[in-house]
């Protein structure tokens, strides 16, 4: 997670922004390198390091996931935010005048970019604003989700029995939510507030930076890794976390053979360096020329890894924590009703004299239901009795805001001074929110900057009214699930579409080799050979593969969305209704338009090549062989799968 703010750990920040061509050397540039990797780091780590990366290891066989990630960091996510620094570096300037730069016809990726940050951006911020909710309300002994609140006959709610203290504070408490994504239900006003300030937030510090206050960036950075190790010590000290180590650690290898595990850590690997959304260009963009940016991609990488593995170690350690529980639970209501039933179905002669119903171990537990399943055989289903195993516990796959705001708060409501640990995790949440919310919006502020010259402060402030206005959709009744839409819909297509042309614009459009030239002038070195294979072949393929793999995924599976019915109190998969439908497809179409438009635009003359978005434009019509190259490689390709 980054600095408390992105476009200002750049100093002489906006003077420098009207420079053009001429004025290339009055382009800002960071006040140190320390504080360029921390702003890269903060906009590449953020909330699904936390929730998403540690969810996809226990979905995909623990340990054994690890493997097809790093393999796919080294072959896509390495060569493709290496390639994106360097654009941006050599180039120094945002998504749009990079695109425009290398071709104009092109210049339509840099516009798309924009379009995706700014949905993201949208939905992004409504889980900021969550996570100050829950701050808000960790200073509270108990805490406030700590058991189901009482109605008047002192009786707790059918919704919070049914489910548990913690779902039901989520879902109810919190969201308020609607059975349904039709039910509008109106403004959560709670949460409304919370993302106005979560937008105050954002606004005010891409407005005023962290001139007067460097301090405040180095320790946002770091605070994140603070909580995490603080969080990680503590919970190995709790019953039960070693079990949720093991099982994390327990390779699961058959599951490798699988293709939707790489699919899916393929996927993850592009979202978690933020590739595509323009952020890092924008970043890069303030470098020095001479930067070794090789080494900015190998390192911020790693730190991305890193800081992954260390929140899932962080995660299982506290759902092995959980899991114990709630296996204790499970043990101490068979228990209850096992008594019950002594005397009766049960022989009490059956149980072992040193076992004692008021404190039954689980060791204890699993003799006795041995020695009664082996007598009743098959009347022992008659007894109603619940399943009690840990490793089923930890297999209930939890993700998103089922971990942070249900599962990590549920365990926290075990914790000795558990609203200290609330408010350090919710803290957390809320930093590394804000340092993935800086480069999203700095991916759309600087290129619209550089390409029109309009005030930053202005357009930031317009930016962030205008991303609020649109935002009360996600704070009505059923907010949470245009959240959901939108996190599936509005980035995953686009955002692979947007990198695969950004490697075939550099690779085939303006030239593996030429770009080679410009990095062995910027870095003083020439790079391994190795990334010019990858650039040029391997990348556009995986890229491929996997845009093929999304797609054929959502013809399989038609868009649906989990829906809480507070009747059931359980979530349930509900087809979008045909208007939800139509957005899901807008979302795709608005975000990929710009790519087309500009194509055609520009073919046809209707905007002039060379009007003012571009440095030194070189066209297609410099590179017609190298296309055709590309395209005859993909047919061939093509045939031969």
């Amino acid at each position: 997670m980054t600095s408390c703010t992105v476009s200002s750990g750049i100093t002489k920040a906006r003077e420098a922004e009207e420079g053009a061509c001429g004025a290339e050397e009055e382009r800002p540039a960071w006040s140190s390198k320390l504080q360029y990797i921390l702003a890269q780091v903060g906009f590449s780590v953020g909330l699904g390091n936390v929730w998403r990366f540690p969810y996809l290891c226990q979905k995909n066989g623990g340990g054994a996931y690890l493997v097809p990630y790093l393999v796919l960091l080294v072959l896509i996510g390495i060569p493709l935010f290496f390639l994106e620094l360097s654009v941006g570096q050599r180039i120094r300037r945002g998504s749009i005048g990079v695109w425009n730069y290398i071709s104009p016809r092109l210049g339509g990726i840099g516009f798309a970019s924009c379009v995706v940050c700014f949905f993201v951006a949208l939905y992004y911020n409504v889980i900021i604003g969550w996570s100050l909710f829950y701050f808000s309300q960790s200073f509270q002994q108990p805490l406030p989700w700590h058991e189901c609140p009482l109605v008047k006959n002192k009786t707790s709610t059918c919704e919070c029995e049914k489910s548990s203290a913690t779902t039901y504070y989520w879902y109810r408490e919190a969201l308020d939510i609607s059975d349904s994504i039709s039910e509008s239900g109106g403004l959560n006003w709670k949460m409304t507030l919370c993302l106005l300030a979560a937008w105050a937030m954002v606004c005010l510090a891409m407005i005023k930076g962290i001139q007067s206050s460097g301090k405040v960036m180095y320790f946002s950075s770091l605070f994140p890794y603070v909580v995490l190790i603080c969080f990680l010590v503590r919970a190995l000290l709790l019953k039960g976390s070693v079990d949720g180590i093991a099982h994390m650690f327990t390779p699961k290898l058959e599951i490798m053979l699988e293709a939707k595990v790489w699919r899916e850590a393929a996927t993850q690997v592009f979202f978690a360096l933020g590739l595509g959304f323009g952020g890092v260009i924008a970043f890069s963009s303030y470098n020095k020329r001479d930067n070794n940016c090789h080494f900015d991609a190998v390192l911020v990488s790693f730190i991305n890894f890193f800081t992954s593995v260390l929140a899932t170690l962080v995660v299982f350690a506290v759902l092995g924590f959980k899991a114990n529980i709630m296996n204790a639970k499970c043990v101490e209501l068979n228990a209850k009703k096992i008594v019950g039933y002594l005397g009766n179905e049960i022989s009490h002669d059956l149980i072992p004299h040193h076992i004692n119903f008021s404190h039954v171990s689980n060791e204890d537990y699993q003799q006795i239901t041995e020695i009664i399943r082996g007598v009743m055989e098959s009347d022992y289903s008659r007894l109603g009795l619940d399943n009690c195993d840990i490793k089923e516990e930890l297999n209930k796959a939890v993700q998103g805001t089922g971990l942070a705001f249900i599962a990590f708060t549920e365990a926290m409501t075990h914790f000795p001074a558990s609203p200290f640990w609330s408010v350090m995790f919710f803290l957390m949440l809320v930093n590394l929110g804000l340092g993935s919310m800086f480069g999203t919006i700095e991916g759309i502020i600087t290129p619209i900057v550089d390409t029109f010259k309009v005030r930053k402060e202005f357009l930031t402030v317009g930016c962030c009214l205008l991303a609020f206005s649109i935002g009360l959709i996600f704070v009505q009744r059923s907010g949470n699930y245009f959240v959901a839409m939108f996190d599936d819909y509005s980035a995953t297509l686009p955002l692979l579409i947007v990198v695969f042309l950004e490697n075939v614009a550099v690779a085939w459009v303006y030239g593996t080799d030429k770009f080679f030239e410009d990095l062995k002038e910027m870095l003083g070195f020439t790079p391994f050979r190795y990334y010019y294979y990858m650039w040029k072949y391997v990348t556009p393929l995986l890229l491929l593969a996997l845009l093929s793999a999304s797609l054929i995924q959502l013809g399989m599976a038609p868009p649906s969305y989990s829906a809480w019915i507070q009747e059931l109190a359980q979530e349930q998969s509900l087809s979008y209704p045909p208007w939800g439908l139509a957005v899901c497809i807008t979302l795709v179409v608005t975000a990929i338009l710009p790519v087309p438009i500009v194509f055609v635009l520009r073919y046809f003359n209707i905007i002039d090549e060379n009007s003012g978005v571009s440095l030194q434009p070189s066209t297609e019509s410099k590179h017609p062989k190298d296309v055709a190259k590309f395209c005859l490689f993909l047919a061939c390709t093509a045939f031969h799968y």
